[in-house]
């Protein structure tokens, strides 16, 4: 019998998700942001000034096929815009492609605010349409097909008002959604993906984003000065970066992300070779390569081989930018003991570090990530908490005393007692048989908890609680299983029980000299080291409706958790049982039993599994 079958492997993935760590708004501000990464706009531009004539010409062809053409391409067309003025070459591809013209004059008026009318004229032109096939005559045709092509749409401006900023920016984020006189969405025409009038903005901004790049030191090399930088996600300033932090810049959008992901331990394995790997393997886990400065490190023709202890800088995505040596970078980790096992003096092993390393230990780490660490001394029982520190000199790894704290954390999820939740707090909550599991502050908030509660915690710089490990306060690091059938042949001498369950879609069954108090329906396993202690029944509940966080049931509000396990059986009465998703059952077409726990867990009370049967 297995001590533990988790039906969720907790593993560290940063996406790339620009959208997620922007201003993370809705409308204009998305807006804003797509006509900046191409462009059209600076992160300092006030939104409130006018557009002159010029700076539209340069905003054309911006949101154009010739967006990167326009230096050293002046000339002098027109006698109030020499060649050697900033926006020659940007005017003159706006008359070429004839989007804008000049007056009868002979002038352009560079510096004239441009009207909406004149806007867009233009850019229906861009859009391939034929001002001789518009009905109507200027302005009164432009404007209307302007509007029922969705040009206008969010635009402030009217008939001979000037253009601002602001309204540019709506006006071009249009444009990329908008149709061309051949029927083509227009954005679709520059590469970019639009879908029910949205632009994919992570592809706009990934397409003029530099990088990765690795800090020397302290400072970064740019060639802009940064008005926004995120670091780790978080809007920080740029005195927050740090050396060997990795970074990009977007120097339309004037911003820098800045990430400090490090990871350092036992380089123990390359794939597909060490030849030209793409894969390396790091504390017992892969990570992708995604420089080709990582990959000639991390080859048999770098400089690090297996077995060798390093720390590995992450990019957005997780991928290794780069490999430096574990002494240029001390590492730190906390958490909870898997399993920690000592060789025998006798064993085999596959390289120096760990032939002098006689024990194997797996750590549940504060991030989730179940970390491998070779070292000498003892061996540790497992859910024991450990500190362990990583340099080039060797590992060493710790037991932890208890570090008590209690207290009642906010309703916004945002601290807990009188300290604040650092951004990118990691909580893990773990059992004394090493189970764990990753936990967000949203999942505690406004849960009371007790001393017993907390194992430990540490603060940053800032007195913010950076890392929390939990005591059994959530449940989720249990096994929660839907025992299917119970049969019994005891006798008046002998206990003789069966039990049949489904944990995650798979049948099993437990048998031998024990009896539990339960019924068929949902239950937790409890183990105490590698044996079963015994059997709980959850409670049950019939359910009216479902969404994907909570369940409706007897008029009461039940919160459903993130391991949730659906089982469909074939009808009412049948004997099969099939995993499916929540998404795939309802209310209205099948009967809804949920199991919660009323365990007595500090954030518990989730419905752990739904029974659905069709009607």
């Amino acid at each position: 019998m297995k001590k533990r079958i988790f039906s969720t492997t907790l593993t560290l993935c940063l996406t790339f998700s620009l959208l997620c760590i922007g201003t993370g708004a809705s409308g204009s501000s998305v807006k804003e942001e797509a006509v900046q990464a191409l462009g059209i706009l600076s992160g300092s531009d006030n939104l409130t000034s006018q557009v002159t004539r010029a700076q539209f010409a340069q905003m054309l062809v911006a949101a154009s096929i010739y967006k990167d053409s326009a230096e050293g391409y002046g000339s002098s067309l027109y006698k109030d815009l020499k060649g050697d003025h900033w926006a020659s070459g940007y005017v003159r591809l706006a008359i070429e492609q004839g989007w804008m013209t000049g007056y009868v004059d002979g002038t352009f008026r560079p510096e004239q605010a441009i009207s909406l009318e004149e806007g867009c004229a233009a850019l229906l032109k861009m859009l391939d349409y034929d001002p001789s096939t518009l009905k109507g005559s200027f302005p009164a045709a432009q404007l209307s097909k302007a509007s029922s092509l969705g040009l206008l749409d969010d635009v402030s401006a009217k008939q001979g008002s000037k253009l601002t900023r602001q309204d540019c920016v709506n006006l071009f984020y249009n444009l990329l959604t908008a149709k061309t006189g051949a029927g083509t969405v227009y954005g679709t025409t520059l590469g970019y993906s639009v879908t029910n009038g949205q632009v994919d903005y992570s592809a706009l901004v990934t397409a003029d984003t530099k990088g990765p790049y690795v800090a020397e030191s302290s400072s970064l090399s740019l060639p802009f000065t940064p008005g926004t930088v995120y670091y780790n996600g978080t809007a920080s300033p740029l005195s927050a970066v740090q050396q060997y932090d990795v970074y990009y810049y977007n120097a339309n959008m004037n911003t820098v992300w800045v990430y400090h992901d490090r990871v350092t331990g036992t380089l123990t394995g390359l794939s597909p070779s060490a030849a030209a790997p793409t894969a390396v393997t790091v504390a017992g886990v892969s990570y992708q390569l995604g420089t080709s400065e990582a990959t000639w490190q991390l080859s048999s023709q770098g400089s690090f081989q297996e077995g060798d202890l390093v720390t590995l800088l992450l990019g957005m995505n997780g991928e290794v930018v780069r490999a430096i040596g574990a002494l240029e970078n001390e590492a730190v980790y906390y958490g909870s003991v898997v399993s920690s096992t000592k060789a025998s003096s006798t064993a085999s092993t596959t390289s120096s570090a760990t032939a002098s390393a006689q024990v194997t230990t797996q750590v549940a780490c504060t991030d989730g990530v179940v970390r491998t660490f070779y070292h000498s001394g003892t061996a540790f029982s497992s859910g024991k908490l450990v500190t362990v520190s990583t340099t080039q000199s060797g590992t060493v790894v710790k037991s932890l005393s208890t570090k008590r704290l209690e207290g009642t954390v906010s309703k916004d999820g945002t601290g807990l007692g009188n300290y604040k939740f650092a951004a990118g707090v990691q909580i893990l909550d773990t059992d004394e048989n090493g189970g764990y599991a990753r936990v967000y502050p949203s999942r505690l908030a406004g849960s009371n908890l007790s001393g017993d509660d907390i194992r430990y915690y540490t603060l940053n710089a800032a007195g913010e609680i950076d890392r929390l490990v939990l005591q059994d306060v959530t449940g989720d690091t249990q096994p929660y299983v839907y025992v299917s059938g119970i049969e019994d042949n005891s006798s008046e001498m002998n206990i003789s029980v069966s039990y049949t369950y489904i944990q995650d879609g798979q049948v099993q069954n437990i048998s031998g000299g024990a009896k539990y108090a339960i019924k068929t329906g949902g239950v937790m396993l409890v183990y105490e080291k590698d044996s079963l202690k015994s059997i709980r029944q959850l409670v049950s509940v019939s359910l009216d409706s479902l969404s994907s966080l909570s369940a409706m049931g007897g008029g009461k509000e039940y919160k459903i958790a993130e391991n949730l396990q659906v089982l469909l059986r074939d009808s009412i009465g049948g004997q099969g049982y099939y995993l499916t998703d929540l998404s795939q059952v309802n209310a209205e077409d099948y009967a809804l039993t949920g199991w919660y726990d009323n365990l007595g867990y500090s954030a518990g009370g989730r419905i752990r599994i739904i029974v659905a049967v069709p009607k």
